[in-house]
């Protein structure tokens, strides 16, 4: 290597050398001073906001540095501009990143403000689902942002997007199409997030199935069944298809208890053996507390016991305690009010059995009434017509 060329080599390398070295002290301490932020974060704002700008910053400013160092060297125009562009992208996914981050910071603020763990928490769940799915578009839409203007920094990606806006008919019909399942969640998340049919925390029944909102996202939901099974629901579904809510407005609910019982169930007993459990049990709100029959049979009459409670995990409980204690109720203090089997045997009970002559006199009796029950008519035959029936027959021919 000649000195000429060595003092080229040197020219080049001690800018970017200074560079990289001076990226990774400002890397090592931006990300320390992350790390810190992050152990104060629930304490302090400006340490949220550190802990929000450092890890992105940690990146994006060894770039700036290696493109100042760059832009000193004496590469020829042709590499100093292709690594400025690759630094420039570079540059802008770490602002990209920035953005999402901050809007997940926000997020993260807001429902740390509203939180769901409390007694009454239909305007916490209201907010927070609210901020998540609007949290979630707009990263999203972020990241598309972000990356499409990267792609549009290289010509021949320019190019091609010009050659597909001058053809939008039939393309624009063929994106459309093929990406209607990820626009249509867009917009079903937005609707969502607007009119709010679902919530947080919200107790549904989808497909049948008794279940809690538990993640809203920017594509699908999932609803936490009452076995811990997860039920992954697209964003469409509870746009297209009709839902339980049984806490869209209040958590409060109506729930009931059948039992089938005797006719001889003394009613004004039952309701106020009700009102004790009732009141014996903190599930109950004291809102409703009632008894009625509201069906009969042959059998057995369904009495309706009607409670209310808090919310539907207390009310199922409720509902159970309430069949249990009253069932234990009746079968100690009216055990006739439990449903069974009547049959009714007609018999004449502790009578003797009949005497010869009685049985004679009923024999009579019987012909008597056949007599009585004759039918009158020609083929009633008496002794005398078979006496003359015998004379006037004719004699049998001769041998």
């Amino acid at each position: 290597m000649t000195s000429s060329q060595w003092q080229d080599l040197v020219a080049v390398a001690w800018p970017l050398l200074i560079a990289l070295v001076l990226g990774l002290i400002v890397q090592q301490v931006l990300l320390a001073i992350a790390r810190r932020a992050r152990r104060h974060a629930a304490e302090y704002l400006r340490a949220r906001i550190a802990q929000v700008v450092a890890a992105p910053a940690a990146f994006a400013l060894p770039l700036f540095f290696l493109s100042v160092a760059v832009r000193a060297t004496t590469l020829p125009p042709e590499w100093i501009a292709n690594i400025q562009h690759a630094l420039g992208i570079g540059g802008l996914l770490c602002l990209t990143w920035l953005a999402v981050r901050a809007i997940g910071a926000v997020e993260r603020r807001i429902v740390r403000e509203h939180p769901v763990e409390v007694a009454d928490n239909l305007a916490a769940r209201r907010i927070q689902t609210q901020t998540r799915v609007i949290s979630r578009v707009a990263q999203g839409g972020a990241v598309l942002i972000g990356v499409s203007i990267a792609l549009m920094t290289f010509p021949t990606i320019r190019q091609i997007g010009t050659t597909l806006l001058a053809s939008a008919g039939i393309i624009g019909l063929v994106a459309g199409i093929a990406a209607k399942p990820v626009f249509g969640n867009l917009i079903a998340g937005l609707q969502i997030a607007i009119t709010q049919p679902i919530r947080l925390d919200d107790v549904v029944i989808v497909e049948n199935e008794w279940g809690r909102i538990e993640e809203i996202t920017s594509a699908y939901v999932v609803v936490r069944i009452w076995d811990e099974r997860r039920l992954v629901v697209p964003l469409t579904w509870f746009i297209e298809h009709p839902f339980q809510n049984w806490t869209r407005t209040s958590s409060d609910l109506l729930g009931t208890s059948f039992l089938w019982l005797d006719y001889r169930t003394p009613m004004t007993d039952v309701r106020e053996a009700l009102q004790r459990i009732c009141e014996t049990d903190e599930r109950w709100d004291g809102r409703v507390c009632v008894a009625q029959i509201t069906e009969t049979d042959q059998t057995t009459v369904q009495v309706r016991l009607l409670v209310s409670a808090r919310n539907s995990g207390e009310l199922f409980d409720l509902r159970c305690a309430v069949r249990e204690r009253m069932i234990d109720y009746l079968v100690h203090a009216h055990p006739q009010s439990l449903p069974r089997l009547r049959m009714d045997l007609a018999r004449d009970e502790g009578k003797a059995p009949a005497s010869p002559s009685e049985a004679l006199r009923a024999a009579q009796a019987t012909n008597e009434v056949a007599e009585h029950t004759r039918s009158p008519g020609a083929e009633d035959v008496t002794p005398a017509d078979a006496a003359i029936e015998t004379t006037t027959r004719s004699p049998p021919p001769a041998p």
